[in-house]
């Protein structure tokens, strides 16, 4: 086929622009390619982590409901090993846990949560943390629980952290500090809050009375998070 004069010139110039560029333009875009098949791998990996790490969590929770302990370890630890970056093992290092610590094993229990508070997300951290300073208590490593208590949490979460630090200093007779911390959980509390009964009679116990501006002003109400 012939070609007229501007048609050989754009032709001519096209391949000179190859020549020069052709290989940075083919290596962008099979970097782009790479890229985007990499992409959809990782998010089908993820789905299918989190579809397996849900079934493993309701053999869990089956053996949550049986009391079944040694079954419970066995399964957050796999879950752990298998599917660290879904919430589910959060979710099962916090059962665990619970097991664990209504098994007096509180060896395995702190092993658990802090697990969660290593590895877990802002909220399941917080939950940990909180339920970890109970453990702390029982072991009456006082000053450790409350460095932990001090730590950044949430917002949502002031009421539990209050309420826990009110029981460590309680144990530590501190009372002053306790009733002022008793006092902060119930302002940070939710009239309906199902633990401001407890907090109330705690703070009772020491010799403190609530305030009447301690009304439960606060409407956000975070997760449990006492053991």
């Amino acid at each position: 086929m012939a070609y007229d004069l501007e048609e050989q010139e754009q032709i001519a110039n096209f391949k000179a622009f190859w020549a020069r560029f052709g290989n940075l333009i083919m290596g962008v875009l099979i970097v782009a390619l790479l890229s985007y098949a990499g992409y959809n791998y990782w998010k089908s990996h993820q789905r299918n982590q989190a579809v397996e790490a849900s079934a493993l969590y309701d053999s869990l929770q089956e053996s949550l409901a049986a009391n079944d302990n040694a079954k419970v370890q066995r399964i957050a630890g796999d879950m752990q090993q298998k599917y660290a970056g879904t919430v589910y093992a959060q979710m099962a290092a916090l059962g665990a846990a619970k097991t664990a610590f209504e098994a007096n094993d509180l060896k395995t229990a702190k092993t658990q949560l802090q697990w969660v508070v290593d590895k877990g997300g802002e909220e399941y951290q917080a939950i940990a943390k909180v339920r970890l300073a109970g453990v702390l208590l029982d072991e009456k490593a006082y000053d450790a629980a409350l460095k932990l208590l001090n730590d950044k949490f949430p917002e949502q979460y002031a009421a539990e952290v209050a309420d826990r630090k009110g029981d460590v200093l309680a144990a530590q007779n501190k009372l002053a500090e306790a009733r002022q911390a008793y006092v902060a959980a119930l302002a940070a509390m939710h009239k309906d809050h199902p633990g401001r009964q407890l907090v109330q009679v705690k703070l009772e116990a020491i010799g403190g009375t609530v305030p009447a501006a301690a009304d439960g002003a606060k409407q956000a109400q975070a997760p449990a998070a006492a053991a």
